[in-house]
């Protein structure tokens, strides 16, 4: 959905106005924070020259390249980040900073942004420029990352209980799941990384208030935790991985074990059938009257020795 925000401050109270006129009635003071949500080029052109700043396209935005991702003037800072979905899609956001104005450019609705609007209504006092607003956006996705490694662990520990409770039911859904989750934690790790290589780089400006250097020291400090978290839940599904592949083996080779065991079960009583098959007229048994039941009992009885023999050495 296109949508253009200005928020500005008058009379000591946060207003918002969503046409690009407004830039021509409030003093650039006032205003601390310009969001724009899949507007049209129009809208980012008009911007640009009464801003005096340059919004980058699409292609630019998503440059990995730290070069392209922070760019530091005389009077601006581009920095441009990935903020994750819910659907584990990314999402390139682009921050110019000038003069105290927060301008933001992206093209999807983002959780993370409807939260520091709500935290921006709450204590208006607390975000009296473009930089105040931009800390508090990193935090709260720093935030929402956090819950999403919450989740996938959650997801984790229900997949290594239904692997428990299935026993000797273990089927290839099991693996994908697993798979799946694999990517995931990938995908977040890759979109923390990412932040921590912005923030970073946010850290060392010299253009943001001094008293918002502790608070990015803390987003560092927060982000550098959820690594932890990522390479744990990395190490959780290489290990639920490797105790599928092994109840998968333990499962296959109680197969094997039992058709090896009813082979070596039949083995002497195929035997005694081979031999007794011949026919040869020699043979003294050919015209006993009890020949045919002596067989069969011999045949019995010897498959009943070897299953007592493999009871008796607890081989089954």
């Amino acid at each position: 959905m296109s949508e253009l925000r200005i928020f500005y401050q008058e009379n000591n109270r946060l207003k918002i106005s969503k046409t690009i006129e407004t830039l021509k009635k409030v003093d650039l003071k006032n205003i601390i924070w310009i969001d724009l949500n899949d507007v049209s080029d129009e809208i980012e052109d008009e911007l640009e020259q009464f801003l005096k700043i340059y919004i980058q396209e699409d292609e630019e935005i998503e440059e990995i390249e730290m070069s392209s991702r922070f760019i530091q003037t005389d009077d601006s800072i581009v920095a441009n980040s990935n903020f994750l979905q819910q659907n584990y899609e990314l999402e390139p956001i682009s921050f110019i900073l000038k003069n105290g104005i927060l301008v933001s450019v992206r093209d999807a609705e983002l959780i993370s942004f409807n939260d520091t609007i709500k935290k921006i209504y709450a204590n208006t006092r607390n975000f009296p420029t473009g930089y105040h607003v931009l800390v508090a956006i990193f935090e709260t996705r720093v935030e929402y990352d956090a819950d999403m490694i919450e989740d996938i662990t959650d997801e984790i520990t229900r997949l290594s209980k239904s692997m428990n409770s299935s026993g000797d039911s273990m089927d290839e859904s099991i693996l994908i799941d697993i798979k799946d989750l694999q990517e995931k934690v990938m995908i977040l790790r890759q979109n923390i990384m990412d932040k921590q290589r912005v923030v970073s780089n946010l850290l060392k400006s010299d253009f943001f208030p001094p008293e918002l250097q502790p608070r990015w020291t803390m987003i560092i400090k927060d982000i550098n935790s959820l690594f932890e978290y990522t390479r744990f839940g990395f190490d959780r599904l290489d290990y639920l991985q490797d105790t599928f592949l092994g109840l998968v083996n333990l499962h296959q080779s109680k197969i094997i074990k039992i058709f090896t065991v009813v082979s070596v079960i039949f083995m002497p009583p195929t035997l005694i059938a081979s031999i007794y098959g011949m026919n040869f007229r020699a043979m003294p048994e050919l015209d006993w009257r009890y020949g045919y039941i002596f067989s069969i009992l011999l045949m019995l009885a010897s498959a009943i020795i070897v299953l007592y023999f493999f009871k008796k050495k607890k081989w089954l």
